[in-house]
């Protein structure tokens, strides 16, 4: 178990198997609805509604990064009234990152906001987007533009869900795992390229024991800035760049992680530009992402401008009075806070980077 220490917001992350079983336990007798999606709810929705009892509604969404939007926020919205909820009433996301931050965005919204538990049945949800209480939808000028912190009353990441991800979800989910041991643990990076055989054949032990030290290292960072006031954006090594190419290829041509991935290398790059970050450690890095399925090469969209990259990141919610600015490593494990990249550097970067892609 890890714990998120927020005062009066604070609750636990459950990490290991069968902890759907635990959820009547954390919900003390509450009803309300599990909010999933049609991919999930194939194989985990009925056991869960199961355990929880007749009492129990259920919303089963499209699955896929087009459902993290307004009109399936509001439409959810419409269905938690039509149900009865009140103030008392508690959602449960069972799903992925998606689900869980639309889910977590309604409940922030819904009388001013209710409780929700966080059900996480993806590697990148359980290490990343379901702790810490960000929720949120995309709008079409960026991702994540409309949103709320709103913590959840607990965290519950059963890991024999992993059993059932397809390959690609999970090497997706392997970039949020590589960029917090790249950005904030060395210790974790080497554990990770001695244990990636066992990872890759998702072992239990070896995917327990990554997933509680992933949630390790952002409850300590979310228990020191809730509100990305300052500290919390460490988390967002990599997304810079992420963030914009799923902007560009419209939320459908890549998986986040896979964005992620492709970011990692970028910022990288501008590291070894202002930072002094060493070359081949970067090697080390873009090597371990390809273990873990993630080819960068294969990764990169065809065609791409590096003008509307450029463009996405200046309306990014990162960005600070139309500057861009990145998360860099000054060495393996060890990153600051977000920084400005002079505008020709950038620009070289990029253009560079559209005609090839940084570290092969």
């Amino acid at each position: 178990m890890v714990d998120i220490r927020l005062g009066a917001r604070s609750y636990t992350i459950r990490v290991g198997t069968g902890m759907l079983d635990c959820l009547s336990e954390v919900l003390h007798g509450r009803r309300g609805l599990v909010v999933t999606d049609s991919n999930v709810d194939r194989l985990y929705g009925a056991p869960v509604m199961l355990r929880l009892g007749p009492e129990w509604g259920k919303v089963v969404l499209p699955a896929g990064e087009a459902t993290k939007s307004a009109p399936h926020w509001s439409g959810l919205l419409e269905q938690m009234a039509q149900a009865g909820l009140d103030r008392q009433g508690v959602l449960v996301a069972l799903g992925g990152g998606v689900v869980g931050d639309l889910t977590g965005f309604a409940a922030a919204s819904y009388m001013r906001g209710i409780g929700f538990v966080q059900a996480p049945t993806t590697l990148l949800a359980m290490v990343d987007s379901s702790v810490g209480g960000k929720t949120g939808i995309n709008l079409a000028a960026g991702k994540n533009l409309a949103g709320a912190f709103h913590q959840p009353l607990a965290v519950l990441a059963d890991t024999n869900t992993l059993a059932t991800l397809p390959g690609r979800e999970f090497a997706a989910g392997m970039a949020e795992v590589v960029k917090y041991a790249v950005a904030l643990d060395a210790e974790f990076f080497g554990w990770l390229e001695q244990n990636a055989d066992a990872i890759q054949r998702r072992e239990p032990a070896a995917l327990e024991k990554m997933v509680v030290r992933c949630c390790e290292i952002k409850a300590g960072v979310v228990a020191q800035d809730e509100r990305e006031a300052g500290r919390r954006a460490v988390l967002n090594f990599g997304h810079t760049l992420g963030h914009a190419l799923e902007k560009a290829t419209g939320y459908s041509g890549l998986l986040h992680g896979e964005a992620v991935a492709l970011g990692m290398p970028f910022a990288l790059a501008c590291s070894i530009e202002a930072k002094g970050f060493s070359p081949k450690v970067a090697g080390r890095v873009v090597a371990l992402l390809h273990k873990f399925g993630l080819n960068i090469a294969r990764l990169k969209p065809p065609g791409l401008d590096w003008r509307e990259l450029r463009a996405a990141m200046e309306r990014d919610k990162k960005a600070a009075a139309g500057a861009i600015r990145f998360v860099l490593c000054d060495r393996l494990g060890h990153c600051g806070l977000p920084e400005v990249i002079p505008p020709e550097d950038l620009d070289a970067l990029l253009k560079g980077w559209c005609q090839d892609v940084v570290g092969q």
